[in-house]
């Protein structure tokens, strides 16, 4: 089953700063040739279940490696029995209608 994920992973205890981390998931993201948006508060995945989900926990697994004790994550997570839909479909379709 093909998921969209928005992902927002939170390291605790290390600093104010967290852009290390965000970038080091970001590679675990891409090692694992899934689809991905970086944002402002987060990152959209786009890809199949199992994959996306097994990409969360080694971002887990890496933050932890990096000197994280806690990581606080929030999940938003997507699926379409009726079509197929990819993120940029989803993106499109939006700037089709402010066009109008």
């Amino acid at each position: 089953m093909n998921v969209i994920i928005d992902l927002c992973v939170v390291p605790i205890g290390v600093g104010v700063s967290v852009s290390k981390y965000v970038a080091a998931c970001e590679k675990v993201v891409a090692e694992a040739g899934l689809k991905r948006q970086l944002h402002a508060y987060g990152t959209n995945i786009e890809g199949e279940w199992d994959a996306v989900f097994a990409a969360v926990k080694r971002c887990h697994e890496v933050v932890h490696e990096m000197g994280a004790p806690r990581i606080s994550t929030t999940i938003r997570v997507g699926t379409r029995t009726d079509r197929a839909q990819t993120m940029d479909d989803k993106l499109r379709s939006v700037e089709q209608k402010l066009q109008n």
